[in-house]
C-alpha cells in the first residue's frame, strides 16, 4: 500500500509548535516498498489566508486540503492542530507529535506504519487522531 505524508515544518525544516496550517511548508514523504522517503517541499502559499479575520479559517482549510490532495496525501504530521481538525479528519489522518526533526518523525512514522495502513484500509472518512509521543494513542477527533 502507498501512502504519502505531509509533514508541517519552518523554512529550517523543523516542526514547530503551531497548527498545521500555519507551517511554512509542507514536506511530502511516500511510504512504497518498505520505504518511507522524501519526494518534494511544498510552500504554505495559504498560511496568512482569513488570519486577521478569523482564527481556523475555513476558507485556508479547504485551500490547504486540496492542495494535499491533488498530491495524494493520507496522512497530516505537526506538533498542533487547530479548529479545522473537524475538516482535515474527513481527508487524512492526522497525527500530533511531540518530536522537532523530521528524521525522527520519519524513523517512528515507520515503526508506526502498519496503523495507517489499518486506518486507511478501514475507513474512508472520520479518520481517528494519532497522538504520538512515547508511545501512540488513537482517538476520535470530537464534534461540536
Amino acid at each position: 500500500m502507498k501512502i504519502t505524508f505531509a509533514f508541517a515544518l519552518n523554512n529550517s525544516g523543523i516542526f514547530e509548535k503551531r497548527h498545521f496550517g500555519d507551517s511554512d511548508k509542507f514536506a511530502i514523504y511516500t511510504f512504497e516498498n518498505s520505504e518511507l522517503k522524501f519526494i518534494e517541499d511544498i510552500p504554505n502559499t495559504f498560511k496568512e489566508i482569513d488570519e486577521i479575520q478569523q482564527h481556523g479559517s475555513k476558507k485556508k482549510g479547504k485551500a490547504i486540503i486540496a492542495l494535499l490532495k491533488e498530491k495524494e496525501v493520507s496522512v497530516l504530521v505537526s506538533k498542533q492542530f487547530g479548529k479545522n481538525i473537524k475538516m482535515v479528519n474527513q481527508h487524512f489522518i492526522p497525527v500530533i507529535i511531540s518530536e522537532d526533526k523530521p528524521g525522527q518523525v520519519h524513523d517512528i512514522m515507520l515503526k508506526k506504519i502498519d496503523w495507517f495502513e489499518d486506518e486507511l484500509r478501514n475507513r474512508n472518512n472520520d479518520y481517528m487522531l494519532f497522538y504520538i509521543k512515547n508511545g501512540i494513542l488513537k482517538m476520535h477527533v470530537k464534534k461540536d
